[in-house]
């Protein structure tokens, strides 16, 4: 994916030497369509230049500061030298994120799908979360939950979760489900409280679970699960909701477990 318009002053842009010239070097920018800048002489290293190809070469990707834009005479002004080493690395990482979560997108959509889809879809990815690489991050990490604010289709958030969670790879994932908990026996609260100590895992949760269960509306509580991958949370999430109601029952109770919020907003 490309972006159809122009880039900021002061911007770092990622492009590929096109064209090397004595007075500078054209570049193609990699992330703007049809958009081609130039690096004077004066901004491709620090200090006196004798020959720039001894300093670039054709076909090469670099990270450019964006100096000055001319939409008029479309020209593109930028500098080499103005980015440092840091700078370069961290804007790479994020182009080739952004070359992943484009093949995601295929992955997700089909590659038959036409330009006008593809776009809405990527552009409520990028206004839920920034760009196309982090939107899927997030549909991995948090799933349905991280496309919520979005306009996408139910289906559509389908396939954007389970590509996600099949192709990114993520520190941890979050699931959250509800168990709803009603007890009419003497026990009252008391054997409420017992079931969420259960729900809790009475300390018997693996170190590398985070699990907390927490009040929504009665008689509906949250159980929210962070773990390592996605099997795992959801096992704990199971497991969390089949303790409570076990203990609920055994109070004289009756618990349900549910996916989707069913109370009304906090």
């Amino acid at each position: 994916m490309k972006f159809s318009g122009w880039p900021d002053t002061g911007e770092l842009v990622v492009g590929k030497i096109d064209e090397i010239e004595d007075f500078g070097v054209f570049v193609d920018l990699e992330e703007y369509e049809d958009k081609r800048g130039l690096i004077h002489i004066s901004e491709v290293a620090s200090g006196w230049i004798k020959n720039v190809r001894d300093h670039v070469r054709e076909g090469q990707i670099v990270v450019c500061k964006v100096l000055d834009i001319d939409e008029s005479s479309q020209q593109i002004d930028l500098s080499l030298k103005d980015v440092n080493d840091h700078q370069r690395s961290d804007k790479i990482q994020e182009w080739k994120n952004e070359q992943k979560a484009d093949n995601w997108m295929d992955l997700a959509l089909g590659e038959d799908t036409d330009d006008e889809t593809y776009t809405a879809i990527a552009n409520e990815l990028i206004g839920a979360h920034g760009s196309l690489y982090d939107g899927f991050k997030q549909a991995a990490i948090h799933g349905d939950e991280a496309l919520e604010d979005t306009d996408l289709s139910a289906d559509e958030v389908d396939s954007i979760v389970e590509t996600a969670r099949e192709n990114v790879s993520v520190p941890y994932v979050n699931v959250t489900g509800y168990v709803d908990l009603e007890n009419p026996s003497p026990s009252g609260v008391d054997g409420i409280r017992e079931a969420l100590g259960a729900a809790e895992g009475n300390g018997e949760v693996p170190d590398e679970v985070d699990l907390d269960v927490s009040y929504v509306g009665a008689p509906e509580y949250r159980i929210e699960v962070q773990a390592p991958n996605y099997k795992t949370a959801e096992s704990q999430l199971e497991e969390s909701a089949e303790r409570a109601i076990a203990a609920i029952e055994d109070e004289g109770g009756s618990g349900e477990y549910h996916r989707e919020r069913r109370t009304d907003d906090e």
